[in-house]
């Protein structure tokens, strides 16, 4: 069918065939071979609006139990420390798993499980148990996640991939808090039975989410296939854009983790150009989400913004990071993946820093996080392709891991900071005007007390 123009042509010519007949699968196969990420999305929605849901929430039931910032700090943190310890090995584990699927389920329901340990958790160090199980949930279904897409996405789609999956972020970051800002209602949280009850509530319903992710991925009707051996027994990777059908696609579509040095260590990951650039800036840019979904809550019970209204302020932010990475993959195409990761830092840090001094201007805070969240949306799925590019096939999954386990690190050292920097000056102090804006608790005053409420209520 293909003929060649010159002898050199000619002898390429089984490999132009090859080439040719694979793009023809890759076309009638095109739809149902990203069936899926489809799934995987979906699953990311379910999840993450879980959450965004349940953290958010945990630090209105903190309020309620009497915590202050350097307390919420530690408990935030918690939910960063195991992930640091098990990412790697966890990342070696999805090159060694030959269906995802399992483990992403697992890891929708550990999630459910978390949310129910946060609704009945008698105290704050049952909360704080409660989200170190959350975060494990959580880093077992992005390692999976991000493993299935660095390993059947061709280079030139990862930015689709990254995308549309962060994407399913972005609407649960969006969700969650308004969601649960509007079980919880606009009443200030105290310690009261009536307000705890409305606390606990939120959080039954986000585990109630999460779970629905696990019927969803059972009840996908496509099926990966049993994956023919290589005619030449090598036992390697076949190409990503000829990936069967299937709810997750299988480990063996993947380089083989026997392969010599397939098995990566940190040091060597971060050798490699422009990964440890790339995970700073990934940790910043977590670490911006992070701080700003424990406090913001804290920021709003001082300033008398109701949690609703705080929900809707966290559902903005989540709302443009929509936008922006259903837009990545045209905006990665005029413009280079390092400008716009730089981009990104650079505004969402001076857009996301404003919005707790001019809380009580919802218009200005609500615009802050609007554009912020915006070019946050965007860095995320940046450094996860920066990183998966500069590193050997083979190396993406555990390269991605390691990645994670750097986020973690930053959200157990950055929360911590953020709460030492406000203990000095009580729930106020995370008013980073000094405290100018009127306050409508006094310090030393916690919504543990119902007697408080007259003093946080709008």
């Amino acid at each position: 069918m293909i003929r060649a123009s010159s002898s050199g042509g000619r002898r390429d010519s089984p490999r132009l065939a090859q080439r040719c007949h694979a793009r023809l699968v890759n076309a009638s196969q095109a739809r149902l071979s990203r069936g899926w990420l489809w799934s995987l999305v979906v699953a990311g929605v379910l999840v993450q609006t879980a959450l965004n849901l349940l953290r958010p929430i945990t630090t209105y039931k903190l309020v309620a139990f009497g915590a202050g910032g350097t307390t919420i700090g530690l408990v935030t943190a918690a939910y960063a420390v195991l992930p640091i310890y098990i990412a790697l090995s966890l990342g070696r584990l999805t090159d060694r798993t030959p269906r995802l699927r399992r483990l992403i389920m697992a890891a929708a329901a550990l999630m459910a499980v978390g949310g129910l340990s946060l609704a009945l958790a008698p105290s704050i160090a049952a909360l704080a148990l409660g989200s170190v199980v959350l975060g494990l949930a959580h880093l077992v279904f992005t390692i999976s996640g991000q493993a299935a897409i660095a390993r059947f996405s061709d280079d030139a789609d990862l930015d689709l991939g990254f995308g549309w999956f962060t994407a399913s972020y972005s609407v649960g970051q969006a969700l969650g808090p308004l969601l649960g800002g509007a079980i919880v209602g606009v009443g200030a949280v105290t310690a009261s039975p009536e307000r705890l009850a409305d606390v606990d509530r939120a959080l039954w319903v986000g585990a109630a989410i999460s779970l629905l992710a696990v019927p969803l991925l059972l009840a996908n009707p496509h099926r990966p296939p049993a994956r023919p051996e290589p005619a030449d027994g090598a036992g390697t990777a076949s190409s990503p854009s000829t990936a069967p059908a299937a709810s997750l696609p299988t480990a063996a579509q993947a380089s083989s983790p026997s392969e010599p040095g397939s098995r990566a260590t940190i040091p060597q990951v971060l050798r490699a150009p422009g990964v440890a650039s790339n995970m700073l800036a990934s940790m910043g840019l977590l670490a911006m989400v992070d701080i700003l979904s424990a406090f913001l809550p804290l920021v709003g019970e001082d300033a008398g913004v109701p949690p609703i209204v705080v929900g809707a302020l966290l559902a903005i932010r989540g709302a443009a990071g929509i936008l922006s990475r259903a837009l990545l993959p045209w905006l990665s195409r005029r413009w280079s993946r390092r400008r716009l990761l730089i981009t990104c830092l650079l505004v969402a840090s001076i857009t996301l820093a404003v919005p707790p001094l001019v809380l009580d201007q919802l218009v200005v805070a609500g615009t802050l996080l609007a554009v912020g969240g915006f070019f946050l949306g965007i860095g995320q799925p940046l450094t996860m392709t920066l990183i998966a590019t500069a590193v050997p096939t083979q190396w993406r999954s555990q390269a991605l891991a390691v990645r994670l386990m750097g986020n973690r690190v930053g959200q157990v050292g950055f929360p911590l900071l953020a709460g030492l920097a406000v203990a000095p000056f009580g729930p106020g102090g995370c008013d980073l005007d000094g405290g100018h804006r009127p306050s409508h608790r006094r310090r030393g005053e916690g919504a543990a007390h119902p007697a408080a409420a007259a003093d946080v209520t709008p």
